[in-house]
């Protein structure tokens, strides 16, 4: 048991102590349908405080042999599931935040270097009986390990597009980062699953993805996914019934998504208003204000226009397909609102079941309580 390789449960130990837990162990049931099949590769992005982070810890928990997670896991849905013990801390789980690697170093790729060393030696210290060709290799490592032990491994990405976000402008230091997940991902008998999680989704070189094996799972496109990507209407109408709260007023406030046909809700902000039993702007800024100024205040072909007709209460359609998956590349406005869609500050609609894409009144509601946290006398700064 070390501290990226097979850890303990006790990170998702704590997301069930809380006030409030949704159960949410049903997508155990999706990731466990992929394991070892041509679709082991997930990316999930969505705003932050979407629970992202807690979602990896669950992964972690269930999968992890460093474990005994039968317990913890008996009273949620996916116990009920005939498939529940056939993967319970069956694997090899290397669960890593990238921003506890990036933030610490001074260059893209000395966080690299830092990070296979560091996941060298745990695994090592778990296997050092295996004759590794390479010990200095990571992928060699993971191979001969397999190759050995027949325990596959399960990789949980947290804040895997730190890179795009941290060094914007850094374009050989990002492709050199792909390149490193790849090489160690890519193709490798010796990946179960691999399950990563950020706010962008995978970066775009022209048409194309650098890493083309992941099934993308968007704020733009969450396939089946849409139940998992925050609180549905029903879960956050058992959690008014249960405080107190009028349901009405709470879906005024935080109901920010149209996911093919399903509402989903902020977690933290239907949390906080629940245990606060008051409403507020409690999501939490993605980036500082001034920040974001830059990208509303890009003109590209009439956003400001856009804007405008948003803050009026008009519905605007947008093209998320365009959009490079960066925070650096902008050729339109449609660029700039999938930006601000993934990062949060807009809501969005994805067609699935209403005629338009981008939803308006409902949108600039939370345009303005994300910006100006419901100072809506300062919204003239925006434009």
């Amino acid at each position: 048991m070390g501290i990226y390789l097979n850890p303990d449960n006790m990170d998702f130990q704590e997301a069930l102590n809380s006030e409030i837990y949704v159960d949410k162990t049903e997508l155990i049931k999706r990731t466990n349908s992929i394991i070892h099949t041509n679709n082991k590769y997930i990316c999930i992005s969505r705003p932050r405080r979407f629970g992202k982070s807690m979602a990896g810890d669950m992964l972690a928990a269930y999968y992890s042999r460093g474990c005994d997670s039968k317990e913890m896991f008996s009273g949620f849905k996916i116990a009920s599931d005939t498939n529940f013990e056939k993967h319970l801390n069956k694997y090899n789980v290397i669960h890593i935040n990238m921003l506890d690697f990036i933030d610490s170093r001074e260059s893209i790729n000395e966080a690299i270097d830092y990070l296979s060393r560091r996941l060298i030696y745990e695994i090592k210290q778990e296997n050092g009986d295996v004759n590794c060709f390479d010990w200095n290799d990571l992928m060699s490592v993971l191979a001969d390990v397999f190759h050995e032990k027949k325990v596959p491994f399960i990789f949980v990405i947290d804040e895997w597009d730190c890179v795009f976000r941290e060094y914007k402008r850094n374009t050989e230091g990002q492709s050199e980062y792909l390149d490193f997940l790849r090489r160690i991902l890519k193709g490798q008998s010796y990946i179960a699953l691999a399950y990563m999680t950020g706010i962008l989704p995978i970066k775009k070189y022209g048409k194309h993805s650098a890493l083309n094996m992941f099934t993308e799972i968007a704020m733009t496109n969450t396939r089946e996914y849409a139940e998992f990507t925050g609180f549905t209407e029903a879960e956050v109408k058992e959690l008014c019934k249960k405080y107190d709260m009028p349901f009405d007023e709470t879906k005024r406030w935080y109901d920010g998504y149209n996911l093919k046909g399903i509402s989903i809700y902020n977690p933290r902000s239907v949390v906080m208003s629940m245990t606060g039993h008051d409403f507020d702007s409690y999501w939490t800024s993605t980036e500082t204000y001034e920040a974001l100024k830059v990208y509303i205040q890009m003109n590209f072909d009439g956003l400001r226009e856009k804007v405008i007709d948003m803050i009026a209460g008009e519905k605007v359609s947008v093209n998320t397909g365009k959009f490079q998956n960066d925070m650096s590349t902008f050729y339109s406005a449609d660029d700039v609102l999938t930006l601000l869609i993934h990062l949060g500050y807009l809501t969005y609609n994805d067609g699935k079941s209403m005629d338009t894409q981008q939803r308006g009144a409902a949108g600039v509601h939370q345009f303005y309580r994300g910006w100006r946290l419901g100072n809506c006398h300062e919204c003239d700064t925006l434009i």
